[in-house]
C-alpha cells in the first residue's frame, strides 16, 4: 500500500452522518490526484486551490504525495470543513491548508486547480466565474465526480467560463474533466433572485443553494400551515434554512417573533441574509451556519421549522435528519413544537416522537406529510 492510499484508510467523515456505505473518499477523489498529478508536481507552495473537498481526500492526498504546502481550500458545506480539520489534525497537516470562501483569496494566482464537480449547474457556474475571474492565466481546472452524476450540460456550463473542456479517460465509473483557457468574465450574476407569491417578496440564491431562488414543494406544503404554528412562539429556528424562505414568511407574518435560520451551506448561509434583507426582515432574522443546531443553546427556542434533507452523497439515508431532530429535542423549550414535512414513505412520526415528543400528522398529500412535535407532553403524560 503506497503512502497515500495508506493516508485514506485512516480518513472519516465525522461529524456527518458514518455508516458502512458511506465513504470519506472514492474512486473519483483518487482519478482526480493521478490525473492531476503531473501539474501539481511542478505547482509552487500557493499555487493550488481546491474546491468542494467532500471529507478532505483531495487536500490531504495532494499534500502528502507531492509534499504542498499553500493549499486553499473552499468546502460548501460546514461537514466537510470539520472533517477535512479533524482528519488533517489526525495526520499532522494542519499546517498545509487554509479554509476561504469561493472569492479572490482563494483562487488569486492559483495555476492549478482541484475539484469536485457539484450536482447543481448553478452552483458549478458560478465556481466557473469565480476560477476565470481570479486565478491565473494558465491555470488549469481539474474538475472530476462518478460518472452518474456527470451531463454533458456540466460541459456547457464550464465552456461559457473556458475556452478549452477536454474529457479525460473513464475510470471505476468517474471521469475528469481537464478545463483550461480562462475567458474575461464581467460581474458575478450571483445572487440570482426570484420573485415568490407565498411569501410576498424577492428569494435571493448563491449557486449552490438547494433550488435556487425557487420554491420547492416540500416547503410550499409546510407554509400551508404557517399559521397553527405555536402561535405564542417568541424565539424560532429555520432548521436546514436553506435560501431563507421559511424563515422569512414567518417573520413577515409575526412582527414580534425572532427567527434563526441554521443551514451547513455557505451558500444557503449568504442566500438566506440576502433574502431576509430583501424582504425587511433581516433586523429579526439572523442566519449562522451550523450544523444541525449544535451551536444552540438547550431550551432556546419555542418553535422549529424543518424541511429535512433524505439523501447523503449518492446513498438515500435518514442519518442526516435523525441527528436534525434529535438536536431538536436538545433545543425546544417544554411545550415547544417541531413543525416538520418529509416524503411520506420515510415514515419519520416514530423517530420524531422518540426524539422530540408527542407527534400528530397535521397534513398529507400526495407525496409529502406534515407533522407536529410537542416537546414533554409524552413524558408529562407518562
Amino acid at each position: 500500500m503506497d503512502r497515500v492510499e495508506d493516508v485514506f484508510t485512516r480518513l472519516r467523515r465525522y461529524p456527518d452522518v458514518e455508516a458502512p456505505n458511506l465513504y470519506a473518499v472514492d474512486a473519483a477523489d483518487r482519478l482526480l490526484l493521478d490525473t492531476a498529478a503531473d501539474a501539481l508536481t511542478v505547482a509552487g507552495s500557493g499555487e493550488v486551490a481546491v474546491i468542494g473537498d467532500a471529507y478532505g481526500a483531495l487536500t490531504v492526498g495532494a499534500a502528502t504525495r507531492h509534499d504542498l504546502t499553500g493549499l486553499r481550500v473552499h468546502q460548501d458545506l460546514l461537514t466537510g470543513e470539520l472533517a477535512l480539520a479533524a482528519n488533517a489534525k489526525n495526520l499532522g497537516l494542519t499546517d498545509r491548508y487554509t479554509a476561504h470562501g469561493l472569492d479572490a483569496e482563494l483562487l488569486t494566482g492559483a495555476r492549478v486547480v482541484l475539484m469536485r464537480l457539484p450536482r447543481m449547474l448553478s452552483g458549478l457556474a458560478e465556481i466557473a466565474e469565480a476560477i476565470a475571474r481570479y486565478a491565473a492565466e494558465d491555470v488549469v481546472v481539474f474538475a472530476g465526480g462518478r460518472d452518474k452524476y456527470l451531463t454533458p450540460a456540466m460541459n456547457e456550463v464550464l465552456a461559457e467560463s473556458f475556452g478549452q473542456v477536454r474529457a479525460g479517460r473513464g475510470r471505476q465509473k468517474s471521469r475528469v474533466l481537464v478545463v483550461s483557457e480562462p475567458l474575461p468574465v464581467g460581474e458575478s450574476r450571483f445572487p440570482v433572485a426570484e420573485h415568490i407569491a407565498e411569501i410576498d417578496g424577492d428569494v435571493l440564491a448563491y449557486g449552490a443553494a438547494f433550488s435556487g431562488p425557487r420554491l420547492d414543494i416540500g416547503t410550499r406544503f409546510l407554509l400551508e400551515h404557517l399559521d397553527r404554528m405555536k402561535p405564542d412562539a417568541r424565539e424560532a429556528i429555520d432548521l436546514g434554512c436553506g435560501t431563507g424562505i421559511l424563515a422569512v414568511a414567518l417573520a413577515k407574518s409575526r412582527p414580534h417573533i425572532r427567527v434563526v435560520g441554521t443551514d451547513q451551506s455557505a451558500a444557503a448561509v449568504a442566500s438566506a441574509r440576502a433574502t431576509a434583507a430583501a424582504n425587511g426582515v433581516a433586523d429579526r432574522v439572523t442566519v449562522v451556519r451550523d450544523d444541525a443546531m449544535s451551536s444552540a443553546a438547550d431550551n432556546s427556542a419555542d418553535l422549529v421549522l424543518c424541511n429535512p434533507p433524505f439523501h447523503v452523497g449518492a446513498a438515500v439515508h435518514t442519518g442526516s435528519a435523525i441527528k436534525m431532530f434529535a438536536e431538536t429535542g436538545r433545543v425546544l423549550r417544554p411545550g415547544g413544537e417541531l413543525w416538520t414535512v418529509y416524503n411520506s414513505h420515510l415514515n419519520y412520526r416514530g423517530v420524531v416522537e422518540r426524539m422530540v415528543g408527542r407527534t400528530d400528522v397535521i397534513g398529507r398529500n400526495q407525496k409529502f406529510t406534515v407533522t407536529r412535535s410537542v416537546r414533554g407532553l409524552r413524558d408529562v403524560q407518562r
